[in-house]
């Protein structure tokens, strides 16, 4: 992972995480991200939006009954989720962690790597604020997987 934390956290609550977490930027996160961002813009910015805001109404469904494509920055819910599950998410679908959900997002195994997915999220994850990195990251340490 690229953000480390300075402080050891244990099993703590979310919320003594988001008290007691700060975070430390790598040198290679900015490459990271540069290459990340490449990446978003290039598979995930028609839907998501160049500057990671989603699709406008995100939470009201559209007349087939799906959700359009939502933020990626902290205004949405993907730093709600664990590092895991996001993975899964763009690798597998949707469908994988909520079976039967239906969505216009399809899965990207086959035309993204593991190592390229792990670069998006990375950049998407470099641009919440403190707060919302911290309940993420632990978050990640709760469910690693």
């Amino acid at each position: 992972m690229i953000l480390r934390w300075t402080k050891p956290l244990g099993v703590l609550s979310i919320a003594a995480a988001l008290t007691l977490a700060s975070f430390t930027v790598s040198p290679a996160l900015s490459r990271v991200a540069s290459e990340g961002r490449a990446l978003y813009v290039a598979n995930c910015a028609s839907c998501h939006g160049q500057n990671l805001q989603g699709q406008p109404d995100w939470m009201r469904r559209l007349p087939n009954g799906r959700l359009p494509a939502p933020p990626h920055d902290e205004t949405g819910h993907t730093w709600h989720h664990s590092d895991r599950q996001l993975f899964t998410i763009v690798r597998d679908g949707l469908a994988s962690i909520a079976p039967g959900y239906e969505t216009d997002m399809p899965a990207f195994a086959g035309v993204l790597t593991d190592a390229e997915i792990t670069e998006i999220l990375d950049y998407i994850k470099s641009t919440w604020p403190d707060r919302a990195r911290a309940y993420q990251a632990a978050r990640t340490e709760a469910y690693p997987s």
